[in-house]
């Protein structure tokens, strides 16, 4: 069983990377450091003081830059590399996947991290041409904050973090074909 809820935190935390990388990793290493969680070596790097310090100031530039109309573009190319990595430390760092390869793990939070953020990517234009731009900052923020439930669901409740990660990608794709199916008509 704890193989199991290891593998559903995984998954979470490395969906919410892929949504914001910063927030799961603070939150990850704020825990650890807390002593709320454990985390494998050398993962548990993520909560030393300086590193999280470090995370925190990226993450507050990011968190501003994406509020911001053609920041936010440049910011998504490069959070392609940087969501995908994180979501890969992030899904090998949990204890309870020690079972599963560490190469097996990294895979994984790469795909996962990778498709929820190309997700994100194939549908934040959507909000961009319907709404001029305006509404970026209210979609940035919505991701923001996915992104924290998102995490704290995968430490405390991983099954229900899981759903919400199917929900968060269903929506996404639904979005996503609609506005497909609208160039089509056009």
């Amino acid at each position: 069983m704890e193989l199991l809820s290891g593998l559903l935190s995984s998954l979470g935390l490395s969906g919410a990377a892929g949504l914001n990388a910063y927030v799961p990793l603070l939150v990850v290493g704020l825990l650890s450091r807390m002593g709320v969680m454990h985390l494998n070596e050398p993962f548990n790097l993520l909560s030393n003081p300086w590193v999280l310090l470090v995370v925190g100031v990226i993450g507050l530039l990011d968190f501003v830059g994406d509020k911001i109309p053609g920041i936010d573009t440049v910011l998504h190319l490069v959070g392609g590399l940087i969501n995908t990595a994180a979501g890969a430390v992030l899904f090998a760092a949990q204890a309870g996947v020690a079972d599963v390869p560490p190469a097996l793990s990294l895979a994984l939070g790469v795909i996962v991290a990778g498709g929820v953020h190309a997700t994100r990517t194939v549908v934040r234009p959507v909000a961009t041409a319907t709404t001029g731009g305006l509404a970026n900052p209210m979609v940035s923020t919505l991701e923001d904050g996915t992104s924290l439930l998102l995490s704290l669901l995968a430490v405390f409740v991983p099954i229900l973090a899981v759903l919400l990660l199917t929900t968060v990608i269903f929506v996404g794709y639904h979005l996503w074909t609609r506005r497909r199916g609208r160039r089509r008509v056009l």
